[in-house]
């Protein structure tokens, strides 16, 4: 599902069922929105690659906690490589800093481990070669394409937008449960009791 929520009306707008998420869904929605006569003032997105684009004309700001897990997920708590550890104590005080603490601790971070990052590994078979610590490479690409929107919050603090989607995480979590109750229904079935648990839930 893919679904736009006002978190300070607590109110759901729009939402409908995918196949595949992709920027064209988000378009469809806030065509449909605007068709309403409703401007949206910003958006809180999750990361996923690409939707931001359909909202270059307003402030975008990147929730915090999947900025984190994103970051986690590719390394794992559990991590014993130093660069990853330090990595990783810095994306956490990300939901408590400021744009400019948090650029200059990633900036000091790359400087240190730049050596390590760009470390590779060749195959002896094929003489083929690829990047040790791919996964470390990811996880900062990941806080280097979404920085500019990680602090756009604090920069409209008229705006009051919220640095997660909480708001809207909270309602798929009860929406989950609802729909693994009633599991082995219809397709159709099932988008009629999530349409309406979502009408419900937009008050």
């Amino acid at each position: 599902m893919v679904v736009f929520r006002a978190p300070r009306l607590k109110c759901n707008l729009w939402w409908t069922e995918i196949e595949t998420e992709t920027a064209n869904s988000y378009r469809q929605g806030r065509q449909f929105i605007e068709a309403k006569s409703i401007r949206l003032a910003a958006v809180v997105l999750d990361g996923k690659p690409g939707i931001a684009e359909v909202f270059q004309d307003i402030p975008v700001q990147i929730c915090h906690f999947h900025q984190i897990a994103i970051v986690r997920r590719y390394l794992t708590k559990r991590s014993k490589l130093p660069a990853a550890q330090e990595l990783l104590s810095i994306v956490a005080t990300l939901p408590d800093t400021d744009e400019v603490t948090f650029r200059t601790a990633l900036i000091s971070w790359h400087a240190k481990w730049e050596p390590l990052l760009a470390e590779r590994t060749v195959n002896p078979n094929t003489k083929r070669w690829h990047y040790t610590h791919k996964r470390l490479r990811s996880a900062y690409r990941s806080l280097q394409r979404h920085l500019t929107n990680l602090f756009t919050y604090q920069r409209y603090p008229e705006l009051g937008i919220p640095n997660t989607t909480n708001s809207l995480d909270g309602t798929f979590g009860h929406m989950k449960h609802l729909v693994e109750v009633h599991r082995g229904i219809s397709r159709l079935s099932r988008y009629r009791i999530i349409s309406q648990f979502l009408r419900k839930n937009s008050n």
